[in-house]
């Protein structure tokens, strides 16, 4: 897991403590991330994501 990465395109989205699932996605895409990688930092770092229609993230 890229990290750093993770945690500027966060930052740059304004991204705190929650994100919708379409938002991680989103960043997936626009950061070139996998969405795995997204999860697990959301996961670690204690930021909820919400509103998944795919069951993608914990």
């Amino acid at each position: 897991m890229d990290e750093k990465t993770i945690e500027k395109a966060f930052a740059d989205e304004k991204i705190v403590k929650s994100i919708t699932c379409p938002q991680a996605f989103a960043i997936a895409e626009k950061y070139r991330l996998p969405k795995s990688d997204i999860s697990e930092y959301c996961n670690t770092h204690g930021i909820k994501i919400h509103a998944c229609q795919l069951g993608c993230f914990k």
